[in-house]
């Protein structure tokens, strides 16, 4: 379904410039204006938190005009959810790249959470604002969806790690692979809000180190027996 959208005079003006240079050249303007849009909601989520998080401060970070947002974005939950997704997915690439190659188990998941560690200790704003999106979705009606969407998407890349790791490590899991991304999402989840709030980070990375050796219990060898 195409987007019906009323520009003013200034705002026509800059979408007609996107366009003017030809199709190729257009999407990858508005690619380009899509990605600083997203840095520029980022920024503005973590320094204002997410109620003051507008699409007129979005803009007005980015540089842009409302009607350049509009024909980026559908709305502002939709810049939203490209912002949940960006900085997941950004911990989970970080997370399978330190284990990459890695054939043992215990190994292969204690660098995984190590690497997970030390994004949250290098990014605690981005991490507030995740907790904060959440919570404010869920009191504002209508946008409960988004909520619900932005923890369905921490329980899929749970998912798809721990499969990636017992796929690379030779290890069946025990329990269904749903149940366990539920299990270390929480443990996670909870972590980062205790060292959010306390900044406890010896005691925060036993507890990583606790959850790595629980794990381990929770898997047996594709080949009958675990590697000692």
């Amino acid at each position: 379904m195409s987007k019906t959208i009323v520009l003013d005079t200034a705002d026509s003006l800059e979408v007609d410039s996107i366009w003017r240079s030809g199709s190729r050249m257009a999407r990858m303007a508005l690619k380009e204006r899509r990605e600083e849009l997203i840095a520029a909601a980022m920024k503005v989520v973590t320094r204002e938190g997410v109620a003051r998080t507008t699409t007129r401060s979005i803009v007005r970070e980015a540089g842009m005009t409302l009607g350049v947002f509009h024909y980026c974005f559908d709305s502002r939950e939709d810049l939203l959810e490209e912002v949940i997704t960006r900085v997941t997915d950004g911990f989970v690439l970080a997370s399978r790249q330190a284990c990459a190659g890695e054939t043992q188990l215990r190994p292969a998941i204690e660098k995984s959470l190590r690497t997970f560690w030390e994004g949250v200790q290098a990014s605690p704003g981005e991490q507030l604002a995740g907790y904060e999106l959440a919570h404010y979705a869920l009191r504002q009606a209508g946008m409960e969806e988004l909520a619900r969407w932005q923890y369905r998407h921490y329980l899929d890349v749970h998912e798809e790690l721990m499969t990636d790791i017992g796929e690379k490590t030779g290890v069946r899991w025990t329990v269904p692979v749903p149940v366990l991304a539920r299990y270390l999402n929480s443990v996670l989840d909870g972590l980062t809000m205790c060292w959010l709030i306390d900044r406890d980070t010896q005691t925060s990375r036993e507890v990583l180190s606790l959850t790595a050796r629980h794990l381990e219990t929770l898997a047996v060898s594709s080949a009958g027996a675990l590697s000692a």
